[in-house]
């Protein structure tokens, strides 16, 4: 693509239907009618971002795989009017292992396994026992 078309919000929000639906991720638009029925999802969750106007919150939720985010080059028709051009990629997609990492780390989630997650609950509970061994029956005897 030389040159990409430009559309307005109104614009896009009169695809919404089965028959033509397009989605803005990211300030850019693609046409995704024809992916309506493969995506893994279903195509209600496809329409129903696209009545929402920007899908980029809820892709970037669910953490697409690297392979749906070079999919998308192939539905791409143009660019949102007003949205700056980011240079996170060369192909204006991020993947989906980093968007998956930044949506943790805005959620500020603990890390659910390692030494924090499993270790250390493991190590107080020794130490708590130890504790009642040592209470109940060493010092008992002296």
């Amino acid at each position: 693509m030389l040159v990409s078309q430009r559309y307005s919000q109104s614009e896009i929000s009169l695809h919404t239907t089965k028959k033509d639906c397009w989605l803005v991720i990211h300030g850019k638009v693609y046409d995704v009618t024809t992916f309506l029925e493969d995506h893994p999802g279903g195509e209600d969750v496809l329409l129903h971002a696209a009545a929402n106007g920007d899908a980029t919150e809820s892709f970037e939720e669910v953490g697409h795989s690297s392979t749906a985010t070079s999919m998308m080059e192939g539905y791409f028709i143009g660019t949102l009017e007003g949205h700056a051009a980011s240079s996170d990629s060369s192909s204006g997609a991020p993947s989906g292992g980093a968007l998956r990492n930044k949506a943790l780390l805005e959620k500020k989630q603990p890390p659910s396994s390692g030494f924090s997650g499993f270790l250390l609950p493991l190590l107080v509970l020794a130490l708590a026992f130890a504790a009642w061994y040592y209470l109940t029956y060493i010092n008992v005897k002296a």
